[in-house]
């Protein structure tokens, strides 16, 4: 495989938890129980409706990446739960759903865009990393637009790197 997932950050989501905002904004985070079923971009696992609580906070998906922000909407537990750890895998329910595959390269420049079905993920994915430029994709919801996670090139695998 020649990517590898990124979820959201493991501090960022405990510094949401424990200030209820959005880090480096200072954005109010929202608490409510779920009404939709996301998933949690900590464990990648759906929000049961009506029962879980969750977060909803503004979350950068370039930070740290690149210099300009585009922050949008995001949903994590309202209580701890065990971050996505299975980094050579695409959460399944993350495949579960349509998915749009944005192909970045520096300077947040997009060189592709797939939609796909979740099961065909990891084969667009390879495919999208072909094209030389590509570093990183990021995963969003079909239905809704909003930000899954990332796949970063994997440099292990990638001879254009030491």
């Amino acid at each position: 495989m020649s990517f590898r997932v990124v979820p959201i950050d493991p501090e960022l989501v405990a510094e949401v938890r424990a200030t209820l905002q959005t880090p480096g904004w200072n954005y109010p985070a929202a608490v409510e129980t779920a009404t939709g079923y996301g998933p949690c971009r900590s464990c990648m696992q759906v929000f049961e409706l009506g029962v879980d609580r969750r977060i909803f906070f503004t979350h950068d998906a370039f930070e740290g990446r690149e210099p300009l922000p585009l922050p949008g909407p995001v949903y994590i537990h309202e209580d701890h739960c065990e971050p996505y750890a299975a980094l050579d895998a695409v959460p399944a329910s993350v495949r579960a759903l349509d998915l749009t595959l944005n192909a970045y390269g520096a300077g947040r420049r997009l060189h592709a865009q797939e939609r796909v079905e979740g099961t065909a993920v990891e084969a667009a994915v390879e495919q999208l990393f072909v094209d030389e430029r590509v570093d990183y994709v990021h995963v969003h919801n079909t239905d809704v637009g909003c930000f899954l996670l990332r796949l970063d090139r994997s440099h292990a695998n990638d001879e254009r790197r030491p």
